[in-house]
């Protein structure tokens, strides 16, 4: 007897600042990462596919990626705290109040 089968595994790759297609906030979307992977005797081998998605934190919508769109986007997180992510808002810069 031989038992095979799948195995899903999701890992999470970045938290991104994105306005949302779905509901329009700009809010923290998860950028995520599926792989599943053929399993023989419960043992995982090599991998089936791999998928990416962001998913919003304010309404839960899922957006799916081709790894060209995810590597970017991690690309642009990898710029750090002065660099804007993608999909942000610009900040506006107001000047100080002068009497």
């Amino acid at each position: 007897m031989i038992i095979f089968g799948t195995k899903g595994y999701l890992y999470q790759l970045a938290m991104l600042t994105l306005v949302c297609t779905r509901c329009g906030n700009p809010s923290a979307h998860a950028l995520r990462k599926r792989i599943t992977k053929f399993t023989l005797f419960f043992v995982p081998l090599f991998p089936v596919s791999t998928k990416y998605s962001t998913q919003c934190t304010f309404c839960g919508a899922e957006s799916k990626l081709s790894q060209e769109q995810a590597e970017q986007l991690q690309a642009q997180d990898a710029g750090g705290p002065s660099g804007q992510s993608y999909g942000q808002p610009p900040q506006q810069h107001q000047q100080p109040y002068r009497p």
